[in-house]
């Protein structure tokens, strides 16, 4: 999800297809999800047929709203995350879910101390700026990087920031988080997504971040 009808209309949030099933894999079956910019709910519908979880989403776009309820969604409500998650009560959700989409929020701080605040458990994806291929891009061509997961002209982009693997570590503790697991993500031929763990900020293209409120008791 983007924060303003341009982005949403340069390209539909959500999650990319070829980090499903690490996703997937983090859920624990019959849960309650939180998508929070959930697009076209994809991931959302994958999550209700594998894993069997009670899903309900939050998007800004009209247009993927209406496809999510044509794939019978009716859970999907309309709302901007830079106002936050007012309607949610402290720790009433299981997972809450934000998938390629910190880049284009206006505060992503104040979105991710919300969701730490709902959710028991914290789903982050992110585009690694850091990778090798928008390293040599800047380093080498002066320009600035496009890259399979940033493919946008500077000046047509709806991501405003760009973090890396290490900047979210320590976004982590600013934000009084706890990491419970990260997975770092490399993209090969084929679009399929394999960890990789050694050099990550330089290797990984994306990256999942599972996190919790620092303070909450076990």
């Amino acid at each position: 999800m983007a924060t303003t009808a341009q982005a949403v209309t340069q390209e539909p949030a959500g999650c990319p297809p070829q980090d499903f099933r690490h996703i997937i894999n983090l859920i624990e079956p019959g849960s309650s999800v939180l998508d929070l910019g959930c697009g076209k709910g994809d991931l959302l519908t994958a999550l209700i047929e594998q894993k069997q979880v009670r899903g309900e989403g939050i998007e800004l776009s009209e247009q993927c709203i209406q496809a999510c309820v044509s794939k019978g969604l009716y859970n999907v409500m309309h709302g901007d995350l830079d106002q936050g998650l007012a309607d949610y009560a402290d720790q009433s959700v299981d997972y809450v879910l934000l998938t390629n989409t910190i880049q284009v929020l206006q505060r992503p701080l104040f979105l991710i101390r919300e969701m730490a605040r709902v959710g028991r458990k914290c789903v982050i994806s992110l585009p690694n700026f850091a990778h090798w291929t928008a390293r040599s891009q800047l380093f080498f061509g002066g320009r600035m990087p496009k890259t399979g997961r940033l493919p946008y002209e500077w000046y047509d982009t709806p991501n405003i920031h760009l973090p890396t693997i290490k900047d979210f570590r320590d976004f982590c503790r600013i934000a009084n988080l706890r990491l419970l697991r990260e997975i770092p993500l490399r993209t090969g031929r084929g679009g399929r997504c394999r960890e990789t763990h050694f050099l990550p900020n330089l290797r990984a293209d994306a990256a999942i971040f599972v996190v919790r409120a620092a303070q909450r008791q076990e």
